[in-house]
């Protein structure tokens, strides 16, 4: 058996999304050394390839621009800063200290980098991972899977869908179904609210006549060959109808494309199920960073950007100190705040991506009522001017945990919702 080909290189981006092409853009001009993003798809630019509508790019590149078209600039950034971007290209291990073990149609070799950067970014939960009981007809799709089908195969996924969640990713199904002709007759959430924001609800409504199902959720799926109808139940009353359809589009329910962070052995924070991150991105092994919606499930392409754009400045202190820092401060949260990033916090690091801890709320709180407590006491407090609602990223501004002392008895912040309603 050949042996595999033995490479160096300064910094390798495992993922050719928004956060990584990102990173690599900034790095490239700026280090010495290569800066390669290995990418297993044939093409860069990850999700937004498949959106074939605007709503990209506004708060990394300041443009109102469709995902293909999101996805074309940011791999034309990271060329022309000088990134090698390696397509087809699957990391299938690692072989030691920031040894990648990569297959290509090229053959097998071995990349040696003195950092690495997880941006695999995160994937939707399939229906069998949702057990939802029923049929298995055909006409059943995630969001990538149904974009997919359109964009790049222009195929018809039917003519009547039901739609499984209400998040944005929701009404970009929606979109691509329209493209292809096929009517969105129903969309379900479990919530009381649709978890999307209010403007997308409503242009929904109004412009689309979508109508919104919520308090519900799916407790069957008939059909033999093809899908047929869905049964909806009513989470309050309990009663059940039937609703006739050729597609069930199931979106949401992210989940971080994180095999390699197990297989090289990094803590995983268990609500998130990404790498546990300091403010810098760094993982739990020296010169190993994470960014992007492998840390979290999941944020907008533009925010996922922004955070290559932060762990880039990390990397290159990295390169140039090799300084692994020491403990810090847990964080952690209360319900309904199922997670939060980044988890760790030290002194002297710098504040995360945009000034801002990321959270995830299983309920909607208007104005949520924001503590901060560690050793029993409440280190500060803030009402803030936006909800905390599920189905999107809730964010908390980082200066709250400025009183966080290191040597306090618990070594663990709490981050609660005061005035959250009681489950």
């Amino acid at each position: 058996m050949n042996q595999p080909r033995d490479e160096h290189v300064a910094v390798a981006i495992i993922g050719g999304g928004p956060a990584g092409l990102t990173a690599a853009a900034e790095l490239a001009p700026r280090t010495d050394g290569e800066v390669r993003v290995i990418e297993r798809e044939a093409d860069t630019g990850g999700i937004p390839r498949h959106s074939d509508h605007p709503g990209y790019g506004l708060r990394d590149l300041r443009r109102f621009i469709s995902g293909p078209a999101y996805a074309r600039r940011l791999t034309a950034m990271a060329r022309d800063a000088g990134a090698v971007l390696h397509t087809s290209a699957m990391v299938t291990g690692w072989a030691g200290y920031r040894i990648l073990q990569i297959t290509s149609p090229a053959g097998r070799r071995q990349l040696h980098a003195d950092a690495v950067v997880l941006a695999t970014g995160a994937r939707e939960r399939p229906r069998p991972a949702r057990l939802i009981p029923g049929d298995r007809p055909d006409g059943i799709y995630t969001t990538g899977q149904l974009q997919n089908l359109v964009h790049l195969h222009h195929a018809q996924p039917g003519r009547r869908a039901v739609i499984i969640g209400a998040e944005l990713v929701s009404w970009s199904a929606v979109l691509t179904l329209r493209e292809a002709g096929c009517q969105t007759v129903l969309m379900t959430s479990q919530y009381p609210v649709g978890e999307s924001y209010a403007a997308f609800r409503a242009a929904g409504r109004l412009a689309l006549h979508v109508p919104v199902a919520t308090r519900t959720r799916i407790t069957r799926i008939n059909g033999k060959n093809r899908v047929e109808s869905v049964e909806i139940e009513n989470l309050d009353s309990g009663t059940r109808h039937t609703v006739r359809c050729d597609t069930v589009i199931t979106t949401g329910d992210w989940i971080p494309d994180n095999e390699l962070a197990h297989a090289a052995a990094l803590d995983i924070d268990p609500a998130t199920r990404g790498p546990r991150v300091d403010s810098a991105l760094r993982t739990s092994t020296p010169g190993v960073f994470a960014a992007g919606n492998v840390l979290h499930p999941v944020d907008t392409a533009d925010i996922a950007a922004l955070d290559g754009r932060h762990v880039a400045a990390q990397v290159r202190h990295w390169l140039r100190t090799r300084h692994a820092p020491g403990p810090g401060i847990t964080l952690t949260t209360d319900p309904p705040l199922r997670w939060i990033a980044p988890q760790i916090l030290r002194h002297g690091d710098p504040a995360p991506a945009r000034h801002r801890l990321l959270a995830w709320s299983d309920a909607y709180v208007p104005a949520p009522h924001v503590q901060v407590i560690q050793d029993g006491r409440v280190l500060a407090t803030r009402r803030l001017p936006w909800p905390a609602a599920p189905g999107r990223v809730f964010r908390i501004p980082s200066s709250l945990l400025t009183r966080a002392g290191a040597r306090s008895k618990e070594g663990t912040v709490r981050i609660t919702l005061a005035n959250a309603p009681k489950p």
